[in-house]
């Protein structure tokens, strides 16, 4: 078997579990804490697909299995990015409420290491935490993440034609 890493992001969100849960996995508006993609499946249960597509529905960055759904304090599923040809890695998030809050850990383990998921898997973990800070406790991303999202919107013809949500069928 190949080598594999993992990756732990932590942060502690002063807000309430139910807020920090339907972040992580409302699908009927986008998730700003997760780069602005909207979660797409017919349903969060285990064995279901599930997607994280752009704003507008054209690509599909993300493809994965639902493995563990225990609201509102863990959800997991499979990973790959649809514009590499790494193998999946999975990735759980897990919420425990404390007293000033929740403690939000997301883990992404079985990363191929080496490759261009692992590169994007481990420096992404942390923005997703103190994005999904930020959103629950203020109600919108930092300014650098919100110029960032422009970004992706003013690039997105740049996006390889293997990722149009045409070649994800769900």
């Amino acid at each position: 078997m190949a080598d594999t890493v993992t990756s732990v992001a932590k942060v502690l969100i002063r807000g309430r579990i139910e807020d920090v849960w339907q972040e992580v996995t409302k699908t009927d508006e986008l998730q700003k804490a997760f780069f602005n993609m909207r979660l797409h499946t017919p349903g969060l249960e285990v064995g279901a697909p599930m997607q994280a597509r752009s704003p507008d529905g054209k690509y599909v960055a993300i493809v994965g299995e639902v493995l563990e759904f225990d609201p509102p304090y863990r959800y997991s599923h499979t990973f790959r990015f649809t514009a590499y040809d790494d193998p999946p890695c999975k990735v759980t998030y897990e919420l425990k409420e404390v007293p000033n809050g929740v403690e939000f850990t997301m883990t992404s383990s079985g990363i191929p290491a080496g490759t261009k998921t692992s590169k994007q898997m481990i420096s992404g973990g942390k923005m997703i935490v103190n994005t999904l800070k930020a959103v629950v406790e203020t109600g919108r991303p930092s300014f650098g993440v919100r110029c960032l999202y422009v970004l992706f919107k003013l690039l997105g013809f740049t996006t390889p034609k293997r990722c149009l949500s045409s070649n994800w069928p769900m």
